[in-house]
């Protein structure tokens, strides 16, 4: 039996490479070098049909460890709440008001990115920030 060492994360989106470059700022991810024998993704893109250009885009963790996240575009835009979603963990370990000051300097950071918040969700020792990335997609700061 095998078991799944590496996994990525894809999101459907309308510009895969604005959503990539802002997933980047947000986890400090990098962009992924482009395909084999293109020195740029410019390069790589005008290789394509231009139908095809700009078509994906994908960044990773200069760790390592993290998943690769990678951005499709897809014709459609997005009408419902995602079913998965990706959670910024900041304030692991921390509880009151101590959690809630690190999510909320997060979120200033991350608005400032583009972000959205959308609500709050605190309970006077547990909390965390329902926010949309630059394209509408849920995550939370946790």
């Amino acid at each position: 039996m095998s078991s799944i060492k590496k996994f990525q994360v894809t999101f459907d989106c309308a510009e895969p490479e604005r959503v990539a470059r802002f997933w980047c700022e947000v986890l400090g991810y990098v962009v992924s070098p482009p395909p084999g024998g293109f020195a740029t993704w410019d390069d790589f893109d005008l290789s394509r049909p231009p139908e095809d250009q700009g078509s994906w885009f994908a960044c990773g963790d200069p760790s390592g460890v993290g998943p690769r996240l990678f951005f499709q575009r897809v014709p459609e835009g997005k009408v419902v709440k995602n079913r998965v979603h990706l959670d910024v963990r900041v304030g692991t370990g921390l509880v009151g008001e101590e959690r809630l000051a690190t999510l909320e300097a997060e979120c200033t950071r991350l608005v400032a990115l583009g972000a959205v918040r959308v609500r709050l969700l605190y309970d006077g020792n547990d909390s965390c920030i329902v926010m949309q990335d630059i394209e509408g997609n849920e995550f939370c700061v946790d």
